[in-house]
């Protein structure tokens, strides 16, 4: 194991602060620890608010650690480390279900994970959390929420859901068990010759996800395959090493890290489950750290076509220190550089309402752009671009609305819960009725309208027919997902993804690496 991947997601590190004082060389060194020591002990016997030793400590670290001015260098309290775990390596102890913020006063069931507590039990999308044991979760966070449901595998908790169209609160006894939330939800054959691998994170399991999704779809017939990143945020960094290794040859630097000590390449180690399928691999603003690191190692190499638009942006890596009392450290340690040498790091700064925002947005980045900004090359000398995020190799703008649709999106704002209700309640009505190849029936437009005004949400029927197209997509997507799971509800809006469809236009076209690129130019 090397240095770096030693230094991953353990350590140790200790506060000297909290054992009385820093013990440093130079007198301006004491001076300065002094100085720290003096303004705790004036806050701690004189502000006008007592503060608990404890409480001052804590403030007194997180305000050190952002004032490093660094958006990834966090502390972490030891709810926070469990959050982060949870999120990192995609396991806990729960239900199996993914919350979303409360719109009505209660926190919404956004996703039911197969094979969970939840699924087992009928808890259904759109459910609201009313109750978790004895308490009320009325206007309660996710994050309260979530901490009442997660807790030791095999505990019992009951929870009250309130679900549209029924009279009556509805009680289900659950016993908590391990949840694995996949990096691979599904895998499909978009046509006879083409598969397709959406990839939501980088948990523990994405390497071996990916490589069973691939075989799979090889298996299926897929003579080419779209790797889809759009949206997602990392995670795990040996699992960007893993899953590029499925692609790139053994020996192959994939990036390398450089770190106050030094630098260090990390090197493939493994010979490639596919070296030579042809790859197109989907990428966009929330396209972030293990994504980009996966994406450039295969840009630079000319391993996959990179479409649609620039990256996020996140060239650090973090290592996490264990603390005392269960708190961690987070900190920014390096920066990587792919293996042609650029860095893609966005600078970042606070707004002035205290969120960390880029210098310049420029996801559909101009030719001048573009222009301003240093070059590399790949391995066959294609020109590609540095100086912060990773451009695609054929920019396509995401899909856009009509001004009638985004009229309506803003008139049915304030409803939003009532109209996910109404579709949702369509979508509950029609399961075991339609057929995968189903069509939008415009007697279902009509049904919503009608359930909108009944839950007195009036919009002017001029404006609600010219958003048809608009509204006839959030019906199919979630007729699909009700009867048929996520797979199939992404086959309903494949039509709709015009940068998918520009990928799949291009792999159409080639049968090698080299005939993809040579595709796109056309």
């Amino acid at each position: 194991m090397t240095r770096f991947r030693r230094a991953a997601l353990a350590g140790l590190l200790s506060l000297p602060l909290l054992a009385g004082g820093f013990t440093l060389q130079s007198r301006q060194d004491r001076s300065s620890a002094q100085l720290l020591d003096q303004v705790l002990t004036l806050v701690s016997s004189r502000y006008v608010d007592t503060l608990a030793a404890q409480q001052l400590y804590e403030q007194t670290a997180r305000g050190l650690v952002k004032e490093l001015g660094d958006p990834y260098s966090e502390l972490f309290s030891p709810k926070d480390m469990e959050s982060f775990m949870r999120t990192t390596t995609g396991r806990y102890a729960g239900l199996g279900v993914l919350l979303t913020p409360p719109v009505d006063g209660y926190v919404m069931i956004e996703k039911v994970y197969p094979n969970s507590p939840a699924e087992s039990r009928g808890v259904q999308e759109g459910d609201r959390i009313v109750a978790v044991d004895s308490f009320a979760t009325a206007r309660w966070s996710v994050e309260r929420v979530q901490s009442k449901l997660l807790g030791e595998r095999g505990t019992p908790v009951a929870v009250t859901f309130r679900r549209p169209g029924l009279n009556a609160p509805l009680t289900l006894r659950f016993t908590r068990a391990d949840i694995k939330v996949p990096a691979v939800a599904y895998h499909l054959m978009l046509d006879d010759q083409i598969g397709y691998i959406p990839l939501a994170r980088f948990s523990e399991r994405t390497t071996d996800d990916v490589a069973s999704a691939v075989t799979a779809l090889r298996k299926s017939g897929a003579k080419s395959i779209v790797l889809d990143l759009r949206g997602n945020p990392g995670g795990i960094v040996d699992e960007a090493f893993g899953m590029a290794n499925l692609f790139l040859p053994r020996g192959k630097e994939l990036l390398t890290v450089r770190e106050r000590g030094g630098s260090e390449p990390m090197i493939a180690e493994r010979e490639p489950l596919a070296p030579d399928i042809p790859l197109a691999v989907l990428v966009d603003g929330g396209s972030a750290s293990a994504a980009e690191i996966v994406a450039g190692a295969l840009q630079d190499y000319d391993r996959a076509l990179l479409v649609g638009t620039t990256t996020f942006g996140k060239g650090l890596v973090q290592s996490v220190y264990s603390l005392d009392g269960g708190y961690a450290l987070k900190l920014t340690t390096g920066k990587w550089y792919t293996p042609s040498g650029r860095s893609i790091q966005k600078p970042r700064h606070f707004s002035a309402d205290g969120q960390w925002v880029e210098e310049a947005s420029d996801s559909l980045e101009t030719d001048a752009a573009r222009a301003a900004r240093p070059t590399y090359k790949s391995a066959s000398g294609r020109t590609l671009y540095g100086g912060g995020a990773i451009t695609p190799d054929l920019i396509v703008p995401a899909d856009t609305i009509t001004t009638a649709e985004l009229r309506l999106r803003r008139l049915l704002a304030p409803y939003s819960q009532q109209y996910f209700d109404g579709v949702n309640a369509i979508a509950e009505g029609l399961k075991g009725r339609v057929k995968e190849d189903f069509r939008v029936d415009p007697a279902w437009r009509e049904a919503l309208y009608r359930k909108l005004a009944a839950d007195s949400v009036v919009i002017d029927r001029d404006v609600f027919d010219a958003a048809r197209a608009d509204i006839d997509r959030a019906l199919e997507g979630r007729v699909a997902k009700v009867s048929f799971g996520e797979a199939v509800e992404r086959q309903h809006q494949i039509t709709e993804d015009n940068q998918l469809q520009r990928a799949l236009a291009i792999l159409r076209k080639a049968t090698t690496q080299a005939q993809v690129f040579a595709a796109a130019k056309t």
